[in-house]
Formats: C-alpha cells, sequence, structure tokens
C-alpha cells in the first residue's frame, strides 16, 4: 500500500513539473514576443476593433502563475488522496485501522483546498454577475433601438402623408381655379 501511494505522488509530482515547465516557457514566449519583436512592422492605420482587443487581452499574471503551479495541483492532490484513502478504506482493513493518520492528512490538505475552490467559485459567481448585467444593458438597447426606430419610422410615414396630403391639395385647388 505504502508503495502505491509513494507511486502516486510521484506520478503527480511528475505531472505537475511537467505542467510548471510548460508554463514558464508560455511566459518566456509571451515576454520574448513582447519584448524582441520579430521584425520591424510596417506602420498600419489600425482598426478601432483591432486595438481595442490588444488592450482587453492580458498577460499571465502573478495569479495566474499561483493558480497553475500551487492551486491546482493542491486540489487536485486532495481529490486524489481522499478518494484514494476512501477506495483501499474499502478493500483494505490495515486503512481503517490507520483512518486517523489519514483524515489528519486529508483535513490539512483540505483546508486550503477548500478556500482555493470557494474562491474559484467566487470569481466564477462574479463573472457570472457581470455577464447577466452585461446582457440586461445589451436588451435594453436593443429594445431601445427598436423603439426608436419604430418611432422614426411612424414619423417617416406621418410626414409623408402629410406631403401626399398637401400635393392632393394643391392639385384639387388648381383644378378648381
Amino acid at each position: 500500500m505504502i508503495e502505491w501511494l509513494v507511486l502516486m505522488l510521484e506520478v503527480i509530482g511528475i505531472a505537475c513539473a511537467f505542467l510548471g515547465t510548460i508554463i514558464v516557457l508560455k511566459m518566456t514566449s509571451t515576454v520574448a514576443r513582447v519584448y524582441w519583436p520579430r521584425s520591424v512592422k510596417i506602420k498600419q492605420t489600425k482598426r478601432r476593433t483591432e486595438s481595442m482587443s490588444k488592450e482587453a487581452s492580458e498577460g499571465i499574471t502573478f495569479n495566474d502563475i499561483f493558480m497553475f503551479m500551487i492551486a491546482v495541483p493542491l486540489v487536485l492532490l486532495w481529490v486524489g488522496f481522499a478518494g484514494f484513502v476512501i477506495h483501499t478504506g474499502l478493500n483494505n482493513s490495515a486503512v481503517l485501522e490507520n483512518i486517523e493518520a489519514y483524515t489528519t492528512l486529508i483535513a490539512i490538505l483540505g483546508g486550503p483546498a477548500l478556500l482555493i475552490i470557494k474562491d474559484a467559485l467566487d470569481v466564477w459567481k462574479q463573472e457570472q454577475a457581470e455577464k447577466t448585467a452585461f446582457y440586461k444593458v445589451k436588451a435594453q438597447a436593443v429594445i431601445d433601438f427598436n423603439d426608436a426606430s419604430q418611432k422614426q419610422q411612424q414619423m417617416i410615414e406621418s410626414k409623408q402623408q402629410e406631403q401626399e396630403h398637401k400635393i392632393e391639395t394643391g392639385t384639387t385647388l388648381s383644378k378648381k381655379k
């Protein structure tokens, strides 16, 4: 059982090292692209949407690095170890004899993992609230636009009818004379 746990921790460690290497390489390539462009670009006029999309894009932040190097592996380790203890506890009575040590380890890993999960859910809730507010504003803008468009169309038709009435009245008066 201990060999299995050691093997599992080694695999998780290798996966975390691989993920960390990928993140460091991505950060390095991003920094290199920003500070050392490949060639001098000819100045061209940019469309407004292009400059807005570049301004809105973010680079890799410290929080991104923190989440991928510490938070994600911690949560995965916590969930994996808890599942491992439950699985082996159902099949092996020796695990049940030492369950206090296992639950202590799960609790130690679980405290920070639960805080990270809670913060991630709070961020998700905030993003959903922002999306909802955006769609409410967008829907109201569409309603206002449709209302204004309808009023404008009614005004155009009204003015057109008045003009036609004036023309008819003018032709009727000229025929009477």
